[in-house]
C-alpha cells in the first residue's frame, strides 16, 4: 500500500491491523483502486472502495472488477455511509474523502460503521507542504484535485495540524494512537504527508 507522496515510504496494510484475512475493510475515496486490490488479493480482506468520480470506479472495475471480495461503488461517502448499516474492521482513507469532506460530518459517521477498538486510518497533505500553514480553525481552505483526464477540478480542503485533528476525532468518538509526518526530498524540505491512525472508543 501506498500512503504518502512517495512511492515504498511509509507502513503497509499493517496500518489497519496485525491480520486482515477475512476481515471487512472500507475505502473512502478509493481512485483507480489499486490499493483496495492490494488489500483484497494479499491480504484476503473483504473491501469495499466507494468514490465519487465516476471516472474513477470505472478505471478500478475494469482492472480490478474481476475480484469477488472487490467492491467498487460510485458515489459520495457520506451518503453511502448513511445509507449502509453495515460494520466495517477498519476503514482508511489515502489522499481521499477524509480532509475533503467537512470532518463535523464526515468522522461521525465514519464512527457509526466501526465496533470499539477498529481502526480509522487516513493520509491527507501536510498542512505545512511548500511552507504553508496549518489552519488555524476549523474553516477549509481552496485547493484544487487533479483528475485522471488532467482537469483541475477546485475543492474545499480541511487542513488540520495533528492536535486539530485529534480534537476532530476525539469529538467523533475515536482516540488517536499515531500521527506521523513523511517528507519526499524531490519537493524539498518540507513534510507532504500526514498519516493518522486512531481507534473507536
Amino acid at each position: 500500500m501506498e500512503w504518502t507522496t512517495r512511492p515504498g515510504q511509509g507502513p503497509g496494510a499493517e496500518a489497519l491491523g496485525a491480520d486482515l484475512h477475512g476481515k471487512s475493510v472500507l475505502e473512502l475515496g478509493c481512485g483507480p483502486g489499486h490499493n483496495a486490490a492490494h488489500l483484497a488479493t494479499r491480504h484476503h480482506a473483504h473491501v469495499t472502495a466507494v468514490d465519487l468520480v465516476g471516472l474513477q470506479v470505472r478505471r478500478a472495475r475494469s482492472h480490478y472488477g474481476r475480484l469477488n471480495n472487490l467492491t467498487f461503488i460510485a458515489g459520495h461517502v457520506l451518503h453511502h455511509l448513511h445509507a449502509s448499516d453495515e460494520q466495517f474492521d477498519a476503514i482508511y482513507s489515502i489522499f481521499g474523502a477524509i480532509g475533503l469532506v467537512a470532518p463535523e460530518l464526515l468522522l461521525p459517521a465514519i464512527a457509526r460503521r466501526l465496533p470499539p477498538g477498529r481502526v480509522l486510518a487516513f493520509s491527507v497533505p501536510h498542512p505545512q507542504r511548500a511552507g504553508r500553514c496549518p489552519s488555524g480553525d476549523d474553516r477549509p481552505c481552496r485547493d484544487h484535485v487533479t483528475l485522471p483526464d488532467r482537469t483541475r477540478l477546485p475543492v474545499a480542503r480541511w487542513e488540520f495540524a495533528p492536535d486539530r485533528w485529534e480534537r476532530q476525532l476525539r469529538r467523533a468518538g475515536f482516540w488517536t494512537t499515531s500521527a506521523q509526518e513523511f517528507h519526499d526530498p524531490r519537493t524539498g524540505h518540507w513534510p507532504t504527508t500526514l498519516l493518522i491512525r486512531a481507534r473507536k472508543l
